[in-house]
């Protein structure tokens, strides 16, 4: 594909910054925050961010899932680069930070009938147990339906009203109702909510007192196909350590068409009681009991965040934190020819990203022009499992989480060529995202929101375990909009490319990405930390969220940024 690129002649991609020359002025004023400007410059080498790419989405990494033979060459290498730029680590002078782990193993051979009807592991359902259990042997469990298995008082909505869930398994909807019916502003409309998310489904169903959860699988509400699911939640699955009592005997997906099946079953169709369930709390039992059978194991050992610290000159104990999660999903000896899940886009491009920018950031502290506030760089472990690493440290933070003043999250770096605008994902929460706006207005670019927020990104990477802190926290990317005809054919032929290669063995480095987009946005991350970090700010979440509380912005509403 290169001929279609537009290829620059020099090997660093050379952009101005800016920072705050009087950001502390604006402590307690709605002054906009996007108005303060200084310049520097900042190069960023892309034949070094290349072979970090190259190197963590090798196969030598066997696709870096925690507690494996990968995860001891991904944190080596994170480590050594760290230590190589004169960073310091974070936890006591180590780069480590050790998060317990439990990973459950159910077998490939399972019996399960629902309603009568026998179920093929991977094909029809795929199930496992995140407790200490070494068999699961459920007999006869009664199958209860309750809609989207949502308690949300906010919205006077409760799935689970009446119901005594005891011994029982909820068949759950995914997504939540305002996917439906996005016209009627239920719930978030169209935007996921938390209580879209598959986490929260499980957690409200052990909560309820369930014996387990199974949610029914849809593409275009889950917003990824069923290969995600087989691929994503069968071989190995971590949890944290001390957590199994909060969790379900059993848990999992069933395919859509075993979902219809069961209810024809039951004699009621499967179509018009969904659509009923997105218009009011429902309840139904099914009629029909189900059987489970498989084998599971439990081992106990720790994974690891890498974090290194860049000390500021005079505010050090303040510190704006970059994340990135280096676990993939490794690699699974069952499959035929390929059997390594590489991670290259998600999230190796992410990873070295912050590599990228950590070299910087130090290069330019060695020069004499540090930044008044600590910068600390995580890259964390389980994101994938259900963003544990991140959920550790924010549990049992390094520094203070009151000390933390902002969160810079890359989850996939934009692989596309250059672009006209730059992704919020979640747009409009806190005063964070108008210091990124200026420095995109500085590209001639724009910030959007997300084209599909019923995905519900937002809630979906490591930024959101500090944001439910309180903690403003931004997760970005590069736009949609290609910034000339040229980039848009690459595009076009890499994302063909590319297609079905999410939590794929497919997702694999590309000597022919055009990685000046990703430059670019490693360009304003780079300069919203700079500008964070070099002032009195603290950014916030604006009222009309559901973190303001936690720490409100100075305004009370977003820009026209």
């Amino acid at each position: 594909m290169y001929s279609l690129l537009k290829r620059c002649t020099f090997p660093f991609l050379m952009v101005f910054l800016f920072s705050a020359c009087s950001l502390s002025q604006l402590q307690g004023t709605n002054q906009d925050i996007s108005s303060v400007t200084q310049f520097a410059p900042v190069t960023f080498d892309e034949a070094k961010y290349r072979q970090d790419i190259q190197t963590l989405a090798s196969d030598a990494f066997e696709g870096r899932a925690p507690t494996t033979y990968g995860e001891k060459q991904t944190i080596n290498y994170l480590s050594a680069a760290f230590s190589e730029m004169g960073l310091t680590g974070a936890n006591q002078g180590s780069f480590l930070q050790a998060v317990p782990m439990v990973s459950y193993t159910a077998s490939e051979v399972q019996q399960v009938t629902m309603a009568g009807i026998p179920m093929v592991h991977k094909q029809d359902v795929v199930l496992g147990s995140r407790n200490d259990i070494p068999q699961i042997n459920i007999k006869g469990a009664p199958l209860v339906f309750v809609g989207y298995g949502i308690h949300a008082p906010e919205y006077n909505w409760n799935d689970y009203h009446g119901i005594d869930m005891r011994g029982k398994i909820a068949v759950i909807l995914v997504n939540d109702p305002g996917f439906a019916h996005p016209e009627s502003k239920r719930f978030n409309g169209k935007a996921m909510t938390y209580y879209g998310r598959w986490n929260y489904k499980f957690e409200e169903a052990a909560r309820q007192g369930a014996l387990g959860a199974i949610i029914v699988h849809q593409t275009k509400p889950a917003a990824y196909p069923w290969s995600v699911v087989r691929n994503s939640w069968t071989g190995p699955q971590q949890d944290l350590t001390g957590t199994s009592h909060q969790n379900l005997q059993v848990e999992g997906w069933m395919s859509l068409e075993s979902a219809k099946n069961v209810f024809s079953k039951a004699q009621l169709d499967f179509e018009s009681i969904a659509y009923k369930a997105s218009l009011q709390p429902t309840q139904i039992a099914l009629q029909h009991n189900a059987d489970i059978h498989f084998e599971n194991s439990a081992s106990y050992t720790n994974s690891y965040n890498v974090v290194a610290t860049l000390p500021g000159s005079e505010a050090a104990s303040e510190h704006v934190i970059f994340t990135a999660h280096w676990d993939h999903l490794g690699k699974d000896p069952a499959l035929t020819g390929d059997q390594i899940y590489n991670g290259a886009l998600d999230n190796a491009t992410g990873t070295a990203a912050i590599l990228a920018m950590a070299r910087q950031f130090t290069a330019q502290a060695k020069a004499g022009k540090p930044l008044k506030r600590s910068l600390t760089f995580i890259a964390t472990t389980g994101e994938e499992q259900g963003l544990l690493g991140s959920r550790y440290y924010a549990a049992n933070p390094i520094y203070p989480i009151d000390d933390t003043i902002a969160v810079i999250n890359i989850d996939a770096s934009n692989v596309y060529g250059r672009t006209k605008d730059f992704t919020i994902i979640g747009k409009g929460k806190s005063d964070l995202e108008e210091i990124i706006a200026s420095a995109a207005k500085i590209q001639n670019r724009h910030t959007t929101a997300e084209s599909r927020p019923e995905a519900g990104g937002f809630f979906r990477s490591d930024h959101f375990s500090f944001a439910k802190l309180g903690v403003p926290a931004i997760y970005a990317r590069g736009g949609k909009q290609p910034i000339n005809e040229q980039t848009a054919t690459y595009k076009q032929a890499m994302q063909k490319k590319m297609q079905g290669c999410y939590h794929n063995t497919c997702d694999e480095y590309h000597a022919d990405w055009d990685l000046s987009g990703a430059l670019e946005d490693m360009t304003l991350f780079f300069q919203t930390a700079a500008a964070v970090a070099n002032s009195d700010l603290r950014p916030g979440y604006y009222k009309e969220t559901e973190f303001h509380h936690l720490r409100p912005a100075n305004a009370s509403q977003p820009s026209s940024n």
